[in-house]
């Protein structure tokens, strides 16, 4: 696998101060996507181990909520494997922080897999310029959801993390 950043202290990219991994392959390539840079899944440099090691240092401080996988789409085929890996790592060694991914696939397209138990939230829908609102929270169109994924598979059904049509509620 390949990556482009792992940027630390963010409050863009889920709940709380969180570490970010922008990892390299997209096959959606959605019209006006914030970071095309990182649909080329031969782009950035290869994820190593000391860009592993600089991951779990900056996921270790108190003050991190947790880690989101970005990119590029962490769940592009070429990716998964790696990406879960570290999902499951993160969960092992901090099971107190979160772990959000961003993913243009669709909830449907992974609810059977096992590996989705090391997920809480995620954020899935391919981005389209036609539905985008500024305005919503964590997401950049309409149609994207913010799946709580241990209720979801809990219940067998949907559960929203958070609702951009209900603003409102407490997170």
């Amino acid at each position: 696998m390949n990556y482009h950043n792992i940027t630390k202290d963010d409050m863009l990219n889920g709940d709380g101060l969180r570490v970010v991994l922008w990892v390299a392959g997209c096959n959606h390539q959605c019209e006006d996507c914030q970071n095309p840079i990182t649909w080329d899944i031969t782009g950035g440099i290869p994820f190593d181990e000391a860009a592993e090691n600089e991951l779990f240092e900056a996921l270790a401080k108190p003050h991190i909520s947790g880690i989101t996988f970005s990119g590029g789409d962490p769940l592009h085929p070429f990716n998964r494997g790696e990406t879960f890996r570290l999902m499951r790592k993160v969960k092992e060694q901090y099971p107190d922080k979160t772990v959000w991914v961003y993913t243009g696939f669709r909830w449907e397209d992974f609810e059977q897999h096992p590996k989705m138990k090391y997920i809480d939230v995620l954020v899935d829908g391919r981005f389209v310029k036609a539905l985008k609102d500024n305005n919503l929270c964590w997401v950049g169109s309409s149609n994207q959801r913010i799946i709580d994924v241990q209720k979801t598979l809990q219940k067998g059904e949907i559960v929203l993390h958070y609702d951009n049509s209900n603003p409102t509620q407490q997170v």
